[in-house]
Formats: structure tokens, sequence, C-alpha cells
């Protein structure tokens, strides 16, 4: 069994330009190989810390001000835009030994960094990180143009110790969910009109049953509906932090 070995609550609901990582709320599980601390910085942007490794997901310079934030030993980039791409702060939070994974329209625009897409594995500094597929069915730009393509863009399952962490990226309820396995803990998103209404995030969830939910990126979307949702979901536990 494994448990929550320290869970602090929502300590900023405002994101101001000096915060540090130890201004963000944070959970704190136990893993077999070590603890694992996830940071909720806001909006798509996370960062986890395994023992010594630290895992900056969608770092953005308008969540945090990231030189006062701890270096990258891995980067993932889930996609091009803006809100969740943001090159100087990847070369602020970079070492020489820092290893970026980023979609095929992320390596255009910056000339560096490592191509995954969809169906890739790869082991990174003793973490094995899976590139899955995320994009949109039915919400559109235009008709026939998704706001997120097949193919385009990651979803991340990163497994620490024996733990696994999916983080959906900008995705709608889409098939391959129901193929993931054993996932711990999972974000998946609720921002309209671009990812996921509350009924479709339930309806992910349910199709591969994370231990624990966190509803991400959520913009203005009430969460009490997917807590509503879920509640006879025994096996799946909601827990809201500010991810707007």
């Amino acid at each position: 069994m494994w448990k929550l070995a320290v869970l602090l609550g929502a300590v900023l609901l405002t994101l101001p330009s000096g915060t540090a990582a130890r201004d963000f709320p944070s959970d704190v599980f136990e893993t077999e190989e070590g603890k694992l601390t996830i940071t909720f910085i806001g909006h798509g942007t996370l960062m986890f810390t395994f023992e010594d490794t630290i895992v900056h997901v969608d770092p953005v310079a308008q969540m945090a001000d990231y030189t006062r934030m701890p270096k990258a030993d891995i980067i993932l980039v889930t996609h091009e835009h803006r809100d969740h791409f943001d090159p100087a702060v990847i070369e602020a939070i970079s070492t020489d030994k820092t290893v970026l994974v980023l979609t095929e329209a992320c390596r255009k625009q910056l000339n560096s960094g490592r191509v995954m897409r969809n169906g890739d594995v790869e082991i990174i500094q003793g973490i094995s990180v899976e590139a899955v597929p995320a994009y949109n069915l039915v919400h559109m730009r235009a008709p026939g143009q998704p706001f997120h393509p097949r193919g385009a863009g990651n979803g991340y399952v990163i497994t620490f110790g024996n733990r696994k962490v999916y983080v959906a990226g900008d995705t709608e309820d889409i098939p391959e969910m129901a193929e993931l396995k054993g996932i711990d803990i999972a974000f998946l998103p609720m921002n309209l009109p671009y990812t996921m209404t509350p009924e479709m995030a339930a309806r992910a969830a349910k199709s591969f049953k994370p231990r624990i939910l966190y509803p991400y990126h959520f913009g203005e979307t009430d969460t009490s509906t997917i807590i509503a949702l879920l509640k006879d979901e025994k096996e799946i536990e909601v827990r809201i932090q500010p991810m707007k």
C-alpha cells in the first residue's frame, strides 16, 4: 500500500512574478524508491521532485518566476502553445545535464531537445517516460480544425519508482485513455473550449481509474461538478488544487 506522506493545503491562489517553489502548494507521496513531491504551479504547469531529481512539466513564465525555481534534470513539454511552451524559461532552468523532451513542433522552434512521439518510451535519468496521445475529437477551432490535432501533442506517463503519474496535456477523453494501466495519479484538463468538459473528464477517469485524480488546467470550470460526477467511484479520489 502506498500512503500520502504530507498533504499541504492550497497556499496560493494568485501567481505573482516573485514566487519560488516553496510558495506553491505541494503533495508528498511515498514510493518504493523514495519520496515524490508534486508541486502545483498553476494551469498546465507542474514540478515533480523525486528524491534529488527535478522534473518540470510545461514550465512557463506566466506561472512563476523561474529564476527562483530549481534547475531541471528533466523538462517535459506537451505541445507548442504558449501557455505550455516557453523557450526563455526552458533556457533559464536548464543546465548542461538537463534532458529536454518535447514535440516535433516545439523542436522546430527551439532547435534543441529530444523529440518523443506518441508511443515512444524512454528511460531518462532512471525514470521511465512514455509519450501518449493528446488531441481533440469534439472541440474545434473551425470545422475540421481541432484545437489539438491528433499526433501533434503529447501526454506523458512518468514512472517514479513504483508509482505511475499521467499528465494528460491538452486533450479530450480519447479512446487511448482506456488503454492506460496502473495509473496512481492523473492530471486531466478541463479548460473549455480547448480541452474537456467535467463530463468528459469524468468519463476519462472512469475508463482507466486512477487512484488519485487532480483536475488541472481548468480555467473557470466549476470543479465541484467533477467531484459530484465521480462521487460514487470509490476507487478514484478527486483532489482539487489551484490549477487554473
